[in-house]
C-alpha cells in the first residue's frame, strides 16, 4: 500500500510537461487562466493524492524555475494552480452517482484515522502514519492540522519538497495559523534556505507570539545567518519560559563556539547532557570543538551507545561525523572512514540527489553568457568600488584561514558568507542568461554595498567569504570591476576528502558521495579555468593552501598587496583575532597555523577510488 501511495513519477512528469508549455508562454495575457483551464481537463481527472500532488507541484515550480522564471513567479503560479486543484470540486454532472456518494465526506472516519495516524508518529512509523493522513485527507480535505501532520510525516522521511507543499496548501487554505508557518519556516530551514525560513518564522511568531518552537527555530536560522546577537536574543526569550528547553540551550553553546568561547561552549553541551543525557546534537558538539584523545574514551562509549539505540537517522548524522572526527584524532582511519561514510549515506537517503547534468548545464551556461567577446563589449560597471574582497573556492580549501588573516588587518572586515549572489541567481534564475544592463549592475551593486555597509560602514576592504562565489565571477566582475578575489587552491583529494568528513548542509548534497565529490571538483576547475582565461590579470589571486600554510608571511603579503591593504604584521596573530566565525572552521581558524592537514588523504588511499583521478 505505502509503496504505490509513494509512486509519484507520473505526477512529476506531467508537472514538469505543463510548466514547459506555460513558460513558453508566460508573458501572454491569459496565462493563468489558460494553465488552470488545462489544469482541470487534465489534472484533475486524475485525482491526485496530497503526496502526488506534492510532487506534481514541486515538479512544476522547479521545471519553471529551469526555464528561466522567477523564483517568486515560479512560486506564486505553483501557490495558484495548487489552490485552485484544491478548492473547486469536479462537476456534479461528469460524476456517476457511486463517484458522487464515494466523495462524501466522512469527518468521523477521517478523525479515526487521524487518531492513528498520530500513534504511529508518536512511534516514529513516519510511513505509516503519513499513508493513515492521506487517507483521512481523502475522507475530510479540510482539516489543516491533518495537512500539517503530513507534513511533519513527509519531514522525517526526508521528503521535503513534498512536505514543502503540504504546509504551502495549509498555509492557502487557512492563512493565518501559526503552525503551518512555523512548519514551513523550520523545513525550509533544513533545506538551507534561510531568508525565506526567517520570514516565515517570524510570521508564525507574529500570529502567535508564545510560539516558542517557532522562536526556536528562528534563533537556529539566524545563527545560521550570522546574526548571533539577534539569534541570542530568541534563544533567551525560549529560555525565559522554559528554562531547561535543551535546544536553546544547544543554540547557546553553538554561539559561544561560534564566538571562540569554547570552554563556554562545551560547559553549555554539558549542562544540555545534565538534563537530556541522550541528546545527539550535545554529545556531537562535544567533539567538533577541540581535538579528540584517547583519553575521550568515555565520551567515545557513549556517542557510539546512542547512536546505535534507533535514533532517527538524522540524529545520527551528527553522531557519525563526530564519531568519524573521534577516530581521525586518534589515527584510527579505517574506523574513522566507516563512520563518515555512514553519517553521509544516512544523509543522502533523505538529500535531494546530486544532479550532474544540470550542474554541467549550468557551468555551460555561464562560459557561454560571460565570454571574452561579451564582456569586451560590456558597456559599462555597476560601480567603481574596490570596497569588496571575494574569497573563493571549493568548502574545506582554506577559505575561512584566507578570511580570517585578512580580518585581522585593522582597515578589514570579514563579512563571513554574505550569501548575496547565490541568492541573487536563486531568486532570479534568468539573471545567469545574459549579461545584466548597465543599470541593472548599477542596482545590484547598491544593494550588495549596502549590506557591506550595513555590517561595517568604516573598513576599506570587507571579505565576502562565499566560496560557492566562484560560479558567479564573471557576473561579479560586471558588476564590481575594481573588486578583488582570491582564490584558494588546495590539494583536490585532500578538498574533497575534508568535504566527505564534513557534516554540511543539505544545499551541499555533492558532498555526501566520492564520486559526486570529484564530478563536482571537475566543474570547479572548469569554470576556475574560463574565468581566469577571460577576466583580466590582476582580478583573481590563487592562494595555494600548502604555501600559505608553509610560509605564512610571504602569501599573507601577497594577499594584503593584492587587495590595495597596507603591511600590517597583526595578520600573523589570526588566530587571536575576536569576531565570530559561523562556518565549519570557527576552531581550527582560532588555533595557530598547522600543516598536519596536508596530505591527509593518504591514510585513506585505499577507502578513496573515485577521487584518485583528480591529481592526475
Amino acid at each position: 500500500m505505502i509503496l504505490t501511495w509513494f509512486n509519484g513519477r507520473e505526477a512529476a512528469e506531467i508537472g514538469a510537461a505543463l510548466a514547459e508549455e506555460f513558460a513558453a508562454r508566460a508573458s501572454d495575457s491569459g496565462s493563468i487562466e489558460q494553465l488552470l483551464r488545462r489544469s482541470d481537463s487534465e489534472v484533475r481527472p486524475l485525482q491526485f493524492n496530497f503526496f502526488k500532488k506534492a510532487k506534481f507541484a514541486n515538479s512544476f515550480k522547479w521545471r519553471l524555475i529551469e526555464s528561466g522564471v522567477s523564483r517568486k513567479i515560479a512560486d506564486e503560479v505553483t501557490q495558484s494552480l495548487v489552490l485552485h486543484l484544491s478548492r473547486r470540486q469536479i462537476p456534479a454532472s461528469d460524476q456517476t452517482p457511486a463517484d458522487a456518494q464515494a466523495k462524501l465526506p466522512n469527518p468521523a472516519t477521517a478523525r479515526q484515522l487521524t487518531r492513528r495516524g498520530n500513534k504511529l508518529f508518536e512511534q516514529g512509523a513516519y510511513a505509516e502514519a503519513a499513508a493513515l493522513f492521506e487517507e483521512a485527507l481523502e475522507l475530510d480535505s479540510s482539516q489543516v492540522e491533518v495537512i500539517n501532520a503530513l507534513g511533519a510525516s513527509l519531514s522525517f522521511l526526508g521528503r521535503y519538497d513534498e512536505a514543502e507543499q503540504c504546509f504551502r496548501e495549509a498555509i492557502a487554505l487557512k492563512p493565518n495559523i501559526a503552525e503551518s508557518h512555523g512548519n514551513l519556516g523550520i523545513l525550509q530551514r533544513l533545506k538551507s534556505e534561510l531568508l525565506a525560513a526567517e520570514a516565515s518564522l517570524r510570521y508564525a511568531v507574529k500570529l502567535k507570539p508564545n510560539y516558542s518552537e517557532a522562536r526556536l527555530n528562528l534563533g537556529l536560522t539566524l545563527m545560521l545567518l550570522g546574526r548571533l546577537r539577534d539569534a541570542k536574543a530568541c534563544f533567551a526569550k525560549v529560555l525565559k519560559a522554559a528554562p531547561r528547553n535543551v535546544q536553546a540551550l544547544q543554540g547557546m553553546g553553538q554561539i559561544a563556539a561560534f564566538e571562540g568561547q569554547f570552554a563556554e561552549a562545551e560547559s553549555m553541551f554539558r549542562r544540555v547532557i545534565a538534563i537530556d543525557a541522550r541528546m545527539p546534537a550535545a554529545w556531537a558538539a562535544l567533539a567538533v570543538n577541540r581535538k579528540m584523545t584517547s583519553a575521550d574514551q568515555e565520551w567515545l562509549k557513549n556517542a557510539e551507545m546512542i547512536a546505535e539505540s534507533g535514533i532517527h537517522p538524522l540524529e545520527e548524522v551528527n553522531l557519525r561525523f563526530a564519531i568519524g572526527k573521534y577516530y581521525d584524532d586518534v589515527e584510527d582511519f579505517a574506523r574513522a572512514f566507516h563512520n563518515f561514510r555512514r553519517g553521509n549515506e544516512l544523509l543522502k537517503a533523505a538529500t535531494k540527489d546530486y544532479d550532474r547534468e544540470e550542474r554541467s548545464r549550468r557551468i555551460d551556461e555561464m562560459i557561454r553568457v560571460y565570454s571574452r567577446d561579451a564582456l569586451s563589449k560590456m558597456d559599462g560597471a555597476g560601480s567603481s568600488s574596490a570596497k569588496p574582497v571575494f574569497v573563493v573556492g571549493m568548502p574545506r580549501s582554506g577559505t575561512s584561514l584566507a578570511e580570517q588573516i585578512i580580518a585581522s588587518h585593522p582597515a578589514a572586515f570579514g563579512a563571513g558568507e554574505v550569501q548575496f549572489w547565490d541568492r541573487l541567481v536563486f531568486e532570479d534564475a534568468g539573471i545567469t542568461k545574459e549579461i545584466l544592463s548597465e543599470p541593472a549592475r548599477v542596482k545590484v551593486a547598491e544593494k550588495y554595498l549596502g549590506i557591506l555597509q550595513a555590517g561595517s560602514a568604516n573598513a576599506l576592504r570587507v571579505v565576502d567569504k562565499s566560496p560557492k562565489a566562484f560560479n558567479y565571477l564573471g557576473l561579479i566582475y560586471s558588476v564590481f570591476p575594481n573588486a578583488r578575489v582570491i582564490c584558494m587552491q588546495r590539494d583536490p583529494i585532500d578538498t574533497c576528502l575534508s568535504c566527505y568528513f564534513q557534516r554540511f548542509a543539505t544545499n551541499l548534497n555533492f558532498t555526501l558521495d566520492l564520486s559526486d565529490l570529484a564530478h563536482y571538483y571537475g566543474e570547479y576547475r572548469r569554470i576556475m579555468a574560463h574565468w581566469r582565461a577571460v577576466l583580466p590579470p590582476g582580478f583573481i589571486l590563487d592562494v595555494p593552501y600548502e604555501e600559505l600554510v608553509a610560509d605564512q608571511e610571504t602569501w599573507s603579503r601577497k594577499m594584503l598587496e593584492f587587495i590595495g591593504l597596507e603591511w600590517d604584521p597583526r595578520v600573523l596573530e589570526f588566530h587571536t583575532t575576536k569576531r565570530p566565525v559561523v562556518t565549519a572552521s570557527n576552531w581550527q581558524v582560532r588555533q595557530k597555523m598547522f600543516t598536519n592537514s596536508v596530505g591527509r588523504w593518504h591514510n585513506y588511499e585505499k577507502f578513496i577510488g573515485p577521487l584518485k583521478t583528480l591529481n592526475r
